[in-house]
């Protein structure tokens, strides 16, 4: 009986530590990070100053934790159809859907926003690494739908590591310029047309 109660106890403790990350996500959502406070997640969540303490010791290390979610979890739509082997494709024009989708809302959605906050307000070392490596998953995602193209004989294999560089580079610009409000739709569909002419289809 114990163990099932020691189960318990660690399921109830997840859960709870995934309803603080799902409320911060909607604050840092509506507000950015640097305007975001523990009281608007305390205020969002419902459970008290010293309950969230249990868990996390500050809004940023909420966000860290919210920024690796978010991470993870971004391409697991497009990788699930690259493990199910859809159709190239499907799969590219869903990885563009989906961007222009976040491109499109970035201002009223502020999780962009949040990242690039954290980004400025926190030079280091493990900042730098942590942004590098959002990059190489943005990256490494471009690179694994580009294999499904080569290998239903779609494209070719040829200069898509730099081709693969050149849309994480993009995607990041375009992403910029949405957070200032200064693009607009046919922008997006312009440049997600220039990089698909830089794909050397057969």
């Amino acid at each position: 009986m114990r163990w099932k109660h020691e189960k318990a106890d660690r399921r109830k403790k997840r859960q709870k530590r995934e309803a603080i990350l799902e409320s911060a996500k909607v604050v840092f959502s509506k507000k950015g990070l640097i305007d975001a406070t523990m009281q608007d997640i305390i205020e969002e969540c419902g459970i008290s100053r010293g309950g969230i303490y249990l868990y996390f010791q500050s809004v940023d290390a909420i966000f860290l934790e919210v920024l690796q979610q978010r991470s993870q979890r971004r391409f697991n739509e497009v990788r699930a159809m690259i493990k199910a082997n859809a159709s190239f494709e499907t799969i590219l024009t869903k990885y563009f859907e989906d961007h222009k989708y976040r491109l499109l809302h970035s201002i009223s959605d502020s999780m962009l926003r949040a990242t690039y906050e954290y980004y400025y307000t926190h030079k280091s070392v493990e900042t730098s690494s942590l942004q590098q490596t959002q990059l190489t998953e943005t990256k490494r995602t471009i690179q694994e739908i580009f294999q499904v193209g080569v290998a239903q004989g779609v494209i070719a294999d040829r200069n898509l590591e730099a081709i693969a560089e050149n849309y994480m580079l993009v995607i990041e610009g375009l992403g910029i310029l949405a957070l200032t409000g200064h693009i607009q739709e046919e922008q997006i569909d312009h440049q997600i047309q220039v990089m698909r002419t830089l794909l050397p289809y057969q």
